[in-house]
């Protein structure tokens, strides 16, 4: 890996001691998310006994409880994110809590749990990374599905690595067009689905006109036309 990629971001499946081990040997931070009933423990700030070994934790965290831990902001309405370093049994070291409070419509509060292993990580960052994680996983959805990113049959790591690459710089383009596209005052979004939708719409009307020597500018220029190319577009 590039020496400017410092942390690895995966789902709570991959919260276990072996799967740390082997990214902290390759010289990078975790962040990723833990169950509501994580073993986690606060650290002891107190005073330090001059006999026997000195304390190092101040008991079990418990995350239906956030008293102990620091208030960070809230970032949108009913959603409070809240922070605090503490141990992790599993993990065996120390990690960055960043805790999602969220007020449910029954009223019930819903706790996510995200964290990194590097402790110097503010919790608005830890959100912000492992957010991004669902746009990489998007783009590796999308190839799967209609740009043929898992049907190569070759062995070759040579054809094998030109395969991913034109797979996804096939996908890369359509996002390109379909963001050039774009000129709705609202944001874009991409979905594969309506892009591959429009361009059929499209395909289809210019072999309307071709075939049944239709006026091209009344047609491409009416004011109906983009409705007429979204039709059964979905949204991302």
């Amino acid at each position: 890996m590039p020496k400017s990629v410092r942390y690895l971001v995966a789902d709570g499946y991959y919260c276990r001691a072996k799967f740390w081990d082997a990214v902290r040997d390759s010289d990078l931070n975790l962040i990723s998310k833990l169950r509501y009933d994580a073993n986690l423990n606060y650290l002891y700030t107190g005073e330090r006994n001059k006999i026997g070994a000195p304390r190092k934790y101040d008991g079990k965290v418990d995350c239906n409880k956030l008293n102990n831990l620091t208030y960070i902001k809230e970032i949108q309405p009913g959603v409070k994110l809240y922070s605090l370093v503490v141990w992790s049994v599993c993990l065996k070291c120390k990690i960055r809590l960043a805790c999602l409070c969220e007020v449910q419509p029954n009223g019930k509060i819903k706790n996510i749990l995200l964290f990194s292993t590097d402790i110097e990580l503010t919790s608005e960052q830890i959100l912000e990374y492992y957010r991004a994680r669902f746009q990489i996983e998007f783009i590796f959805r999308d190839a799967k599905q209609f740009t043929g990113l898992s049907d190569c049959q070759s062995r070759s790591g040579q054809r094998l690595d030109f395969h991913f690459n034109a797979s996804l710089i096939a996908l890369n383009l359509a996002k390109y067009e379909a963001y050039n596209r774009h000129s709705s005052p609202e944001p874009f979004v991409f979905s594969m689905t309506s892009y591959k939708r429009r361009e059929f719409n499209r395909h289809i009307l210019y072999t309307f006109i071709d075939k049944l020597d239709l006026d091209q500018n009344l047609i491409l220029n009416h004011p109906n036309l983009p409705s007429v190319l979204s039709y059964g577009t979905l949204a991302a």
